[in-house]
């Protein structure tokens, strides 16, 4: 898989604009990441580090931002979604909030900032 535009240009036009929708808010965030891959998925890096991913699979949207601890900081707004240890997962009908992709992508740049 290319850059997060070349998986962008593949999406259904729904799903493109879910997962449009997060990598804008992480660009809001990081304007300075750059598109590559992270894990091979198409992904945001920043500073060299993989900071977010962001993937239609065939049953959810789901949101990768290479960290369980980022993802711990948001887990106690999501009680309705589907959250594993590194993993946020959502359906394009039912998206984020803002303020906790927000959340979520400065968690993980403060990681990589160390």
């Amino acid at each position: 898989m290319g850059t997060v535009d070349d998986y962008l240009a593949e999406l259904d036009p729904a799903d493109r604009a879910a997962v449009e929708h997060v990598y804008d808010l992480a660009r809001e965030i990081a304007p300075d990441a750059e598109q590559g891959t992270g894990y091979g998925m198409p992904a945001l890096v920043y500073r060299g580090k993989p900071l977010l991913s962001v993937k239609r699979t065939r049953k959810h949207i789901g949101v990768y931002p290479f960290s369980a601890a980022a993802v711990s900081v948001v887990a106690h707004e999501l009680p309705d979604s589907d959250v594993d240890k590194g993993t946020i997962r959502f359906q394009p009908d039912q998206p984020l909030r803002d303020d906790l992709v927000r959340a979520l992508v400065s968690a993980r740049k403060a990681q990589i900032d160390g």
